[in-house]
């Protein structure tokens, strides 16, 4: 559970929220008209720009910006450095029995175990961590989309209040609702945009590049060790993937 999505969302929407009981009846902010121009509204814009699987996946997308596990770059240099020394001492064939926990690097530790060319294991792990930013991207920009749709369809909810209060302005009656569906509708907007919608993108963006990172460390990982490279070198070179801050010096010989 990412405790920093979960505390920020719901604080902001504690605070909006809080606000409108401030400032009276929570009744007078809740609006049908708005609410389906905006929100029913936006999400068919967005489902008109992405295929029909995105779109219907995208509470599975967002769910990861709540719940994600992922290895640190700490735990998987360690990892790294277990292999190297083992498969120093007894060849490839002893990382078969290694316990793994990491997909993409069982992946790799296959391969090498089946005797693939240094060429060919570079290829489709590369390969992999393309495709796999690419999926991360789609789910990303589904939600930015959503971002910039919201705000606009709040704009046009604007719109057809003004419309609808102007074409009665002999009816004192019907100015009310109308201003109503004016303002509530930017509000509602401006609400999914940047208090939902934006923030997930945000922070799937940063998972996004987080796997990346690991998926990048992994693969000098296996080619350091398919190059036969001595573990103290691997590590060396793998601890640039993290902050100079928390690096230590490692004193084994």
């Amino acid at each position: 559970m990412d405790l920093a999505t979960l505390i920020g969302m719901l604080g902001a929407i504690g605070f909006v929220v809080g606000a409108m009981f401030l400032a009276g009846d929570i009744g007078m902010f809740i609006d049908t008209q708005s609410v389906l121009i905006v929100f029913c509204g936006s999400l068919f814009v967005v489902l008109s720009n992405f295929p029909m699987g995105n779109f219907f996946g995208i509470g599975k997308v967002a769910g990861k910006a709540f719940m994600f596990k992922i290895e640190s770059p700490e735990e998987l240099i360690q990892k790294a450095v277990e292999m190297a020394d083992a498969a120093r001492k007894g060849g490839f064939l002893a990382l078969e029995e290694a316990e793994i926990d990491n997909a993409f690097m069982q992946k790799g530790v296959d391969m090498l175990v089946d005797g693939h060319d240094g060429d060919v294991v570079k290829a489709t792990l590369q390969k992999d961590i393309l495709l796999t930013t690419e999926r991360h991207e789609s789910g990303v920009a589904l939600l930015k989309s959503l971002g910039d749709v919201a705000p606009a369809m709040g704009m046009i909810g604007t719109l057809i209040g003004l419309v609808a209060m102007l074409s009665n302005m002999d009816d004192p009656k019907a100015i009310g609702p109308a201003m109503a569906v004016a303002l509530l509708t930017t509000l509602y907007g401006a609400f999914l945009a940047n208090v939902i919608a934006l923030p997930l993108a945000g922070k799937l963006e940063v998972r996004m590049n987080e796997e990346k990172m690991n998926q990048e460390l992994i693969l000098d990982a296996i080619l350091g060790i398919q190059d036969g490279q001595n573990p103290r070198v691997i590590e060396g070179v793998l601890k640039n993937y993290i902050a100079e801050s928390k690096r230590t010096v490692n004193t084994e010989e």
